[in-house]
C-alpha cells in the first residue's frame, strides 16, 4: 500500500470515528430530550442521523477494506447489498437535507402558522416520501444487475461491467443524479435564499427601529450607539454564514463525487486515487451533518450537557461510595 492509499485509509478511519461519535450523540440527545422530539424537524434529523450511522458502520468499513486490499472486500451478494444501501442512503441523505431546508423555510416565512403547517404527521409524510424516492433507484439498479464493486471508488456501489449496456447505464446514472443531487440542491438553494431574504428584511426593519430610537436618544453615549450598530452587522453576518454553511457543505461533500461519476461515463480520464477521494468527501457529509444541523443548536447543547452532567454525577457518586466503603472497612477493625 503506497502513501496515497495510506492517506486515504487514514482519512476514512478519521471520518468513521467522527461520524460515529457525533451521530451517536445526536441520537442520544433525541432520546433524552422530549422537547426536541415533539418538534417536526426531529423526524428529519432522526432519519438523517440513522442513515449516517448505518453508512458509518456498513459502507465505510467495506470501502476501507477495499482501499487496503485493492480488491473486492466481500462476496458478490454482500457487495450488492452494500451497494444497494450506498445508493439508498446517499439519496435519502440528500432528500433529508432538502426536507430540513423546507422546514426552515416554513418556520421563517410563516412563523405564526408554523405549527399548523408543519405538524408531526406532515413531517412523517415527507420522510415517507424520501424513503420511497430513495428506494426507487437502487431497486431498479438491483433488477438490472447494476450493483457491485467499483475499483475506481474501492466501493460497492452503482456499476455496470457490460459494454452493450453502457448507454442505458449512462442514462440511468444521469437521471439518478438529476433526481437526487440536482433536485436536492435546487430545493436547498430556493429555500435558503428565501430564508435569507426574509431574515435580512426583518433585520432591516429592526435596524430602522433601532436607528430611529438612537436619533431620539440624543444623549446616548457614543459607545452604546456603536455597540448597537455592531450587533446589527453581526445579525446579518450570522444569517449569511448559516445559509452559506448549509449549501456549502452540501456542495463540497457531494459535488466532487457526482461530477466524477458523470465524467466516468465519458472519455475524460480520471486520476487513480481521485475516485476514492471523492467517495471519502461524500462520506464526510455523515460526519459534518451533526454539527451543521444539530449539535451547535441551543436545544442540543443543553441536552448533551445534561447527559454529560448525569454521567459524571453518577461516576462521582460511585467513586464516593467506593471510598466510603473502603474507609468503613479500615475503621471497623479499629473500633472492635
Amino acid at each position: 500500500m503506497n502513501s496515497w492509499d495510506a492517506g486515504l485509509a487514514g482519512l476514512l478511519v478519521g471520518t468513521m470515528g467522527v461520524s460515529l461519535l457525533s451521530n451517536a450523540l445526536v441520537l442520544l440527545c433525541l432520546l433524552h430530550s422530549a422537547d426536541i422530539r415533539r418538534q417536526a424537524p426531529a423526524l428529519f434529523t432522526l432519519n438523517l442521523t440513522c442513515g449516517n450511522l448505518l453508512c458509518t458502520v456498513v459502507n465505510m468499513p467495506l470501502t476501507l477494506a477495499g482501499v487496503v486490499a485493492q480488491r473486492q472486500p466481500a462476496g458478490d451478494r454482500l457487495c450488492r447489498l452494500v451497494a444497494f444501501l450506498d445508493t439508498f442512503l446517499a439519496t435519502n441523505s440528500m432528500l433529508s437535507m432538502a426536507a430540513l431546508s423546507i422546514d426552515r423555510w416554513v418556520a421563517v416565512v410563516f412563523p405564526l402558522s408554523y405549527r399548523a403547517k408543519m405538524r408531526l404527521r406532515d413531517a412523517a409524510l415527507m420522510v415517507a416520501y424520501t424513503w420511497l424516492h430513495a428506494l426507487t433507484f437502487p431497486a431498479t439498479a438491483l433488477a438490472l444487475s447494476w450493483l457491485g464493486f467499483h475499483q475506481l471508488y474501492a466501493s460497492c456501489t452503482l456499476c455496470s461491467r457490460r459494454p452493450d449496456e453502457r448507454l442505458r447505464f449512462a442514462v440511468f446514472t444521469g437521471a439518478f443524479h438529476a433526481l437526487s443531487f440536482l433536485l436536492s440542491f435546487v430545493v436547498l438553494c430556493c429555500s435558503y435564499v428565501k430564508v435569507l431574504k426574509v431574515a435580512r428584511f426583518h433585520c432591516k426593519r429592526i435596524d430602522v427601529i433601532t436607528m430611529q430610537t438612537l436619533v431620539l436618544l440624543v444623549d446616548i453615549h457614543p459607545s452604546v450607539r456603536e455597540r448597537c450598530l455592531e450587533e446589527q452587522k453581526r445579525r446579518r453576518q450570522r444569517a449569511t454564514k448559516k445559509v452559506s454553511t448549509f449549501i456549502g457543505t452540501f456542495l463540497v461533500c457531494f459535488a466532487p463525487y457526482v461530477v466524477t461519476r458523470l465524467l466516468e461515463l465519458s472519455t475524460v480520464p480520471i486520476a487513480a486515487h481521485w475516485g476514492v477521494l471523492s467517495k471519502c468527501l461524500a462520506y464526510g457529509k455523515a460526519a459534518s451533518d451533526p454539527f451543521v444541523y444539530s449539535l451547535l443548536r441551543h436545544q442540543y447543547r443543553r441536552s448533551y450537557k445534561e447527559i454529560l452532567n448525569r454521567v459524571f454525577h453518577r461516576r462521582s457518586l460511585r467513586s464516593s461510595g467506593l471510598a466510603g466503603g473502603s474507609h468503613s472497612r479500615n475503621v471497623l477493625p479499629v473500633s472492635e
